[in-house]
């Protein structure tokens, strides 16, 4: 009985080492990639209501990406009505296709706006702008 006792601790100490080195073995490198927006750009316009496509630069794409990508339009001062600012939700499409197609939104005419990619990495467009779509007025 004493000799099951006394390497209790042993064991113990043996399982708490191989539990602790595993996870540092199998740790991947992460990969982050923050593709270029090439549309849209300065001097863009979109209407709302209107499909247009956002496209961005994958020539340095990596082979793997960790995260689903997604698209989000926001102005400077934050996130825009509606109340999901989001126009392509995460894991909705493919980083390195290039490229999405887009609804733009019945928001508030202005120059002032931007697209953010998400993925690995956040990028922001260069602003462009929104107006209405003249047939609804």
């Amino acid at each position: 009985m004493h000799f099951k006792i006394s390497a209790f601790p042993s064991l113990f100490a043996l399982f708490a080492v191989s539990s602790i080195a595993s996870p540092l073995e199998v740790r991947k490198t992460l990969d982050v990639w923050s593709p270029k927006i090439t549309s849209p750009t300065a001097g863009t316009v979109w209407v709302t209501g209107s499909t247009v496509n956002v496209t961005w630069d994958t020539s340095d794409a990596p082979k793997q990406i960790s995260n689903g990508a997604a698209v989000m339009l926001r102005d400077d001062s934050g996130p825009v009505p509606p109340e999901n600012p989001y126009l392509k939700e995460s894991r909705s499409f493919d980083l390195r296709d290039g490229w999405v197609t887009v609804e733009v939104p019945n928001v508030p005419p202005a120059d002032n706006y931007v697209l953010v990619l998400f993925g690995d990495s956040g990028n922001w467009s260069e602003q462009f702008e929104i107006t209405e779509d003249a047939t609804s007025t």
